[in-house]
């Protein structure tokens, strides 16, 4: 089979999903530590703001999925000039699926080509063969949220039709024929939202995700957006869900890893060992308007909107005095009582034991 000489039997291929990556861009933190102002490593970009489903666990639902879009003259520009001054990554999801933009393989090129790595969030409805042909070169990881082993659950969850989960799954199942055919490097996973509604099926969706033949699951806890309307896993006590961690890795393979967030369900249960949010700096939030946000907490809140890349460019936006002023307002809040399992959680708790050293750490 074309690319099973990618792993082998043991190794540790979770990319990391359940932690941090910063440890790798020691340059750009070295820079934050000494107090120099920093571009972004990463940025999320939302090329659609509207949505083909209406998951119960939506954290962007109180946005009303507006059908706006990114313009692609304006994300060429950005893209070219978000490399020039050293963003590294982009991953194309945010408030709506982004495959509803029609120019989602030009997206996805475009940062390509001018030197980024870009990667694809997506309910997997609308990536057909097409898509697949024009967007998995340049791709390099592709994740499909299922969060469900069977038609009536991921109908009852992600709020369609039964036939949509036939619809992804052959999707899914085409993309890695494609992959594998043409020895692509992007990895293609599948993402399951852990929830009442649906734990029961997490070891069909774990079985069905390695006979498709991803490279790996992931299984999640919910993190509720502040502003969300939908309450779907705030109840929810996921110590008692961490026993099902044993039962779906016995699926792992050389080809095949099952990545249970243990980490991140713990999380829930302690309090933050931060009390700012410090990671901002290595991330941006762009959404369907082209707005800039420092990050998808504060999406929706113009008093946080540092600057529009349809109208400015992305330097003018960073380095002006509106973000400035944002930066130092977020500063001083208390990031204890911030969204809960926040993508930079991980990042936080590490730059503030930087920032914050505890004692004896001359004694390596």
């Amino acid at each position: 089979m074309v690319g099973e000489e990618r792993f082998t039997e043991g190794q540790a291929f979770d990319y990391g999903i359940d932690s941090h990556k910063l440890i790798y861009h020691i340059e750009r933190v070295y820079k934050w530590w000494k107090g120099e102002d920093i571009y972004p490593i990463y940025i999320e970009a939302a090329p659609a703001g509207g949505c083909n489903q209406r998951c119960i666990f939506c954290g962007l639902d109180y946005t009303g999925h507006r059908p706006s879009f990114i313009d692609f003259r304006c994300w060429e520009r950005f893209t070219q000039e978000a490399k020039e001054k050293g963003v590294k990554s982009i991953l194309l999801s945010g408030e709506g699926e982004p495959l509803l933009n029609k120019d989602i393989d030009k997206f996805v090129e475009s940062a390509y080509q001018n030197g980024l790595d870009v990667a694809i969030a997506t309910n997997g409805v609308l990536f057909t063969s097409p898509l697949c042909e024009k967007c998995l070169p340049y791709l390099t990881w592709l994740r499909i949220s299922l969060d469900a082993g069977s038609p009536d659950v991921y109908s009852l969850v992600h709020r369609v039709d039964k036939k949509e989960f036939n619809t992804v799954v052959h999707n899914v199942a085409t993309a890695v024929k494609y992959k594998r055919a043409n020895n692509y490097q992007v990895t293609i996973g599948i993402q399951f939202l852990l929830l009442k509604e649906n734990y029961e099926d997490v070891e069909k969706a774990t079985v069905l995700a390695k006979e498709i033949g991803v490279d790996y699951f992931s299984v999640k806890p919910y993190s509720k957006h502040p502003l969300s309307i939908n309450n779907a896993g705030t109840e929810i006590d996921y110590s008692k869900w961490i026993g099902l961690e044993e039962k779906l890795v016995k699926y792992n393979s050389s080809l095949f890893k099952v990545i249970f967030r243990k980490n991140a369900m713990m999380r829930r249960l302690r309090e933050k060992p931060y009390q700012r949010c410090l990671g901002l700096p290595f991330w941006a939030y762009i959404n369907s308007y082209g707005e800039v946000y420092p990050c998808s907490t504060f999406l929706g809140l113009k008093e946080y909107c540092m600057g529009n890349i349809h109208q400015e460019s992305f330097s003018q936006i960073w380095e002006g005095e509106k973000r400035k002023r944002i930066m130092k307002r977020i500063a001083e809040m208390d990031a204890r009582k911030c969204r809960e399992l926040c993508r930079l959680d991980e990042i936080n708790a590490y730059l503030w034991r930087l920032k914050n050293p505890p004692p004896h750490v001359n004694f390596i």
